[in-house]
């Protein structure tokens, strides 16, 4: 045999051979799949920081705008008082009944957003919902509201100003 000449293989070392790949297809082939899922990793990052800013613009809106229905619907009853006001020849009666108007006017829009009247008369007094300026003797229960001196005002049952109420005392 000449030295030049292939030794042939063996069939075993053969088929290891075709099977194992070199070191530098399996280096490239892991680097590859590391820049795969570098990449992925990034565009995951980004889509979040994305999410994160929309949410922040949509909250902000959400503030900035958020009593702009409510502001749409004063301005009509703001309108109906500038027009009463502007009447040259106003009456106490037709005075009355266009202020009467009006109130009806307030009343729907409270009513549309939510706003109750809280007048506790007759009820027990509730911390949460009155505030005692006083108390009187009265015929009623102890710690009753006899008058309401201030009505009070609750959004979606949330108070936004609590009623000032005058409360009977224990009788002595």
């Amino acid at each position: 045999m000449e030295q030049n000449e292939a030794v042939p293989q063996q069939p075993e070392q053969a088929a290891q051979a075709e099977v194992m790949p070199s070191v530098e297809e399996m280096l490239k082939q892991a680097e590859l799949k590391a820049q795969e899922h570098y990449d992925a990793w990034m565009y995951a990052k980004a889509e979040g920081e994305n999410i994160r800013r929309r949410a922040q613009d949509d909250i902000s809106k959400a503030h900035k705008f958020a009593v702009e229905r409510f502001s749409n619907e004063m301005l009509a009853v703001k309108d109906s008082l500038e027009a009463g006001l502007a009447v040259q020849s106003a009456t106490v009666e037709s005075f009355k009944s266009g202020m009467e108007l009006t109130l009806k006017q307030l009343a729907s829009v409270f009513e549309k957003f939510n706003i109750t009247e809280i007048n506790p008369v007759g009820e027990k007094f509730d911390a949460h919902k009155h505030q005692a300026i006083g108390m009187l003797e009265s015929g009623q229960e102890a710690n009753t509201v006899v008058s309401v001196m201030q009505k009070g005002y609750q959004l979606n049952d949330r108070v936004l100003r609590p009623a000032l109420v005058m409360v009977a005392k224990t009788k002595e």
